[in-house]
């Protein structure tokens, strides 16, 4: 288990965390949230003995093996599924190893090693690295391609393969969904809700969060907060204790108030010091509640549209391609007002190809596109963050789509898009990514478009910036193309689906399920086939497994009892865990304040206290015996 005692961490001179105690298990799924800036990445750095604590200390067991996904890709020469592979330390020795054993021709290092790979399951990884690849979108072609060739967002993917394929008791993940589209997004859920080991991950997107978390950690106000369930249950956990910290806030301030006019009232008389003086060290010693901070929610709105449009583009026998190459025939479609239309796909299917057709970027190579004469699109992409002028401020960017623009005029309008004060006129080059993402829709918005074009709005976009998002779309009086991974967003904005595969855009019946389902009917492509057939005659031709299953059955009978003992434990301690939360449970409920609940109160106290310590004994002796177990492995 890893566990944080009274440790406080600083970045620079801004402290991110004071005095936290914390422990987490090896069987945890963690979500981890809080606004920018507040520590999350830290607490990685942290794990990952980057970074020390000022204060306090983190214990970490030594022999756990930590697998983080890269923040950087070489231009390697390497193949994407050679990258991947590399990612498995032991894998990677072991196979270079075998080939200057070849090239000496030493039989028994060759057979020794093979004993090694076929222990640690080495023929089948191959296999394991093209399904990864095949789960985030690649192509045969982009697997067998080498890693210079790829660009930067198909680099992360591997990065994020690497983590994927190695082994380890603990794994980080830092924003895993930003690069992916929705087919890898709900592949990788997929994977995660079966990952054995501890997983940490820090993401916006609650959707995601909610389809494998069994624990969420809330960055807040220099502490981290633990709750029981997916991130939906942390909301309503989270409501319900800011409203029992509130009325014990305003409960101990009408305490304080009570105190502090008996002093007042009798300090200076020398019949009452000595009582004055006892409510002066009983103010001391009193353990503060803050009050519950009220963060004023993020918000805009579109503009209205003009409501006698009914038709805004007709797109008729439509072929449309780069070049002479062509990517999507024979479109038919037709978007009218109010339409809300999800477009589905793997990534390079067209999508976006479809999206700059209809907004003029790409005109067709066959066919007609007819356009109403008001008709007006707003395009939102990655590009049009990447082409904002970083040596000009906001304020600029809005005033250079118009003439006749005042300033005033634009930094009311940015007020609406969390650009205030002296960060509208500050330079775009040191924005973050979500605040380069707001600008590009805050100018977007100012143009009031009836026809939004919206590819992945939601990279870099906290969780309370996608829900303002979600119901500004909502309100929209215009129509609405999307494209994008965030699931809750698809879900609470789209009426209908629209799916782009093997060059043709048709509607597609049914929902995101649905969508699912077709894609595991869909998703292994024929390189992953091979690879696994070819891995299997590998498999096949290997040393004999039945000495190895021996040995296997061997260490599984010596480590039997420590592995029996372990499980008690762990047993135990959930028994007690499940206790605990019942407790908590009921100390959050205000009415066990009352007066005539004192006694219950304190027995749910004093249980809650006693629980606490056995906790603590316990998880000294589960850190004893996973060191033995793992001293006995090595």
């Amino acid at each position: 288990m890893i566990r944080l005692k009274q440790l406080t961490l600083f970045q620079g001179n801004k402290q991110l965390l004071d005095k936290v105690d914390l422990t987490l298990y090896p069987d945890q799924k963690i979500g981890i949230v809080g606004k920018n800036g507040c520590g999350k990445s830290s607490l990685f750095q942290l794990i990952k003995n980057e970074l020390s604590p000022e204060q306090g200390e983190l214990e970490f067991p030594p022999k756990w093996r930590i697998s983080s996904a890269k923040q950087e890709t070489p231009a390697s020469d390497l193949t994407a599924v050679d990258y991947v592979l590399s990612g498995h330390t032991e894998y990677h020795q072991l196979t270079n190893q075998l080939k200057q054993a070849e090239e000496k021709e030493d039989g028994h290092q060759i057979a020794d090693i093979h004993s090694k790979l076929e222990a640690i399951n080495g023929w089948s990884l191959p296999s394991q690295a093209a399904k990864l690849l095949t789960g985030l979108s690649f192509s045969e072609d982009q697997m067998a391609a080498p890693v210079k060739a790829l660009s930067g967002g198909w680099r992360m993917r591997l990065n994020l393969a690497q983590a994927l394929i190695q082994p380890a008791e603990i794994m980080l993940l830092d924003e895993p969904t930003n690069h992916l589209d929705l087919e890898a997004v709900l592949w990788l859920q997929s994977f995660l809700k079966n990952y054995e080991g501890m997983l940490m991950t820090i993401s916006h997107d609650r959707d995601f969060l909610d389809s494998f978390s069994t624990h969420i950690l809330h960055f807040d106000n220099q502490k981290i907060n633990q709750y029981v369930g997916n991130y939906s249950s942390f909301e309503k956990q989270k409501h319900e204790r800011e409203v029992l910290q509130q009325a014990q806030f305003e409960k101990q301030q009408k305490e304080i108030e009570h105190l502090e006019k008996f002093i007042t009232r009798f300090k200076a008389k020398a019949s009452k010091a000595t009582q004055a003086q006892s409510r002066v060290k009983a103010l001391e010693k009193m353990d503060k509640v803050s009050a519950v901070q009220i963060r004023t929610k993020f918000g805009f709105e579109f503009a209205p549209i003009n409501k006698n449009l009914t038709e805004l583009i007709n797109i008729e026998d439509t072929s449309v391609g780069y070049g002479d190459v062509t990517i999507l025939s024979d479109i038919k479609m037709r978007i009218l007002a109010g339409q809300r239309i999800g477009l589905l796909g793997r990534n390079g299917e067209g999508k976006s190809t479809l999206i700059k057709l209809i907004c003029s970027e790409l005109n067709p190579q066959a066919g007609e596109v007819n356009r109403n004469k008001h008709f007006n699109a707003g395009y939102f992409a990655q590009h049009q963050v990447e082409q904002l002028n970083l040596d000009q401020s906001p304020i600029w960017h809005i005033q250079s789509l118009g003439e006749n623009i005042s300033e005033q005029e634009a930094r009311n309008f940015l007020g609406g898009f969390a650009f205030h004060g002296d960060k509208t006129l500050d330079k775009v080059k040191g924005f973050s990514g979500g605040e380069k993402a707001r600008l590009v829709l805050a100018m977007i918005t100012w143009q009031k478009p009836n026809l939004l074009l919206l590819d992945e709005p939601t990279n870099h976009f906290d969780i309370e910036m996608r829900e303002a998002l979600s119901l500004a779309l909502q309100d929209f009086e215009g129509a609405v193309l999307l494209v994008a991974h965030d699931k809750n967003l698809m879900e609470s904005v789209v009426d209908e689906f629209w799916l782009v595969n093997s060059g043709k855009v048709e509607p597609f019946t049914g929902d995101l399920t649905d969508y699912q389902k077709w894609l595991n009917e869909n998703r292994w492509s024929s390189a992953a086939r091979e690879v696994a057939v070819n891995d299997e005659r590998k498999e096949n031709s290997a040393v004999s497994r039945k000495e190895q299953k021996r040995l296997e059955a061997e260490l599984r009978q010596k480590k039997a009892p420590l592995t029996k003992k372990l499980k008690s434990i762990e047993e135990k301690m959930a028994k007690l865990q499940q206790e605990n939360e019942t407790l908590e449970a009921e100390l959050a409920d205000a009415t066990i304040y009352q007066e005539e609940n004192k006694t219950k109160l304190t027995n749910t106290m004093n249980r809650s206290s006693e629980i606490k310590a056995e906790l603590e004994v316990l998880e000294e002796e589960w850190m004893e015996v996973t060191e033995q177990l793992e001293e006995f492995e090595s």
